[in-house]
């Protein structure tokens, strides 16, 4: 089964915000959606997988362009 697609703006937002945003969106989402965030902050490409694994959600993709990161997260 797979879930909705989503996506969530994160740029020019500093730690912890990236993963504050991160936390209340998947809160809105079901079990098997995907979640793409894009951010600026350097340290969201740590912040972020590491909070999907305390939380158990997985990172299925991360991607840099230029100074954008792209996290792209399963919900679990």
């Amino acid at each position: 089964m797979t879930g909705s697609a989503h996506t969530l703006d994160t740029k020019r937002l500093l730690c912890p915000m990236p993963v504050i945003r991160t936390q209340d969106k998947i809160k809105t989402l079901a079990a098997g959606d995907i979640l793409k965030v894009t951010c600026t902050d350097p340290g969201a490409l740590n912040d972020i997988p590491a909070w999907c694994r305390i939380n158990g959600h997985e990172v299925i993709a991360t991607d840099e362009q230029g100074d954008e990161i792209f996290i792209t997260i399963r919900v679990h």
